[in-house]
């Protein structure tokens, strides 16, 4: 993919992530915001757009009148290919059972990505995810319908059979661009529990991931909870 096409923000905030878990900035301390307009030549807006998704994602810390710091931060793995839970399950039977496919608000967290005011609608696909008949996960699709209304057709589908990921890729012809991937360890509630068929307050994995499109827009926000003991991510780093 040419990186020419994602936001200019996104590109600084992406090298300076690489700089920071690289151990690039020695003392810990990211140069002033200033200096970091003249190394990239552009806007002191863009520079904060670009820290504040650091900010965001834990990364560091800003002090008015003290700087901004990088944080000790727990161990991320980075997946570095943009697929969907079916292509990633390629070479095993996978089913899926839907427990939501409705309009709901928008979640509070996904607001200022999708850019959206508190009241406005979207698209919530809610499903059970199975590997070979065993539950290995919970995923919660919210869905930006106005990045294409299209995306509104997902509440007339079978989506216990089909993949979000070619619904949108090939029925809508949606490129997606790439995406920011948080991995943690949480515990099962009770509901989840049931679902998955473990013990509650077992270890699994929490998984938000945000989805954007070629043009910068942020399409998705998943939140999804893998049962500990059926599943594993494999990293690749080059």
């Amino acid at each position: 993919m040419d990186n020419n096409v994602l936001p200019l923000y996104y590109r600084i905030y992406t090298e300076l992530r690489n700089r920071i878990l690289n151990g690039y900035y020695k003392d810990g301390k990211l140069p002033p915001e200033m200096e970091l307009c003249k190394e990239f030549e552009v806007s002191r807006i863009t520079i904060r757009n670009a820290l504040e998704q650091l900010k965001r994602e834990g990364l560091i810390s800003r002090a008015k009148g003290i700087g901004t710091y990088i944080r000790k931060f727990e161990s991320e793995e980075q997946l570095t290919i943009l697929t969907g839970f079916t292509d990633e399950m390629k070479g095993k039977k996978v089913t899926s059972k839907v427990l939501e496919n409705k309009l709901v608000n928008i979640p509070l967290e996904a607001q200022e990505r999708f850019e959206l005011p508190t009241s406005t609608f979207v698209v919530l696909l809610k499903r059970v995810r199975y590997i070979d008949d065993k539950p290995i996960a919970i995923e919660s699709a919210y869905l930006n319908p106005s990045v294409d209304l299209r995306l509104l057709n997902i509440l007339q589908e079978d989506m216990g059979n089909k993949s979000l990921y070619n619904f949108i890729r090939k029925e809508l012809s949606i490129n997606l661009s790439y995406a920011e991937e948080i991995l943690e360890v949480t515990k099962t509630s009770k509901e989840e529990s049931a679902w998955l068929d473990v013990k509650q307050g077992d270890c699994a994995i929490l998984r938000k991931r945000f989805t954007y499109t070629e043009d910068g827009k942020c399409i998705e926000y998943v939140l999804s909870i893998y049962r500990g003991d059926g599943y594993k991510f494999q990293v690749v780093r080059k």
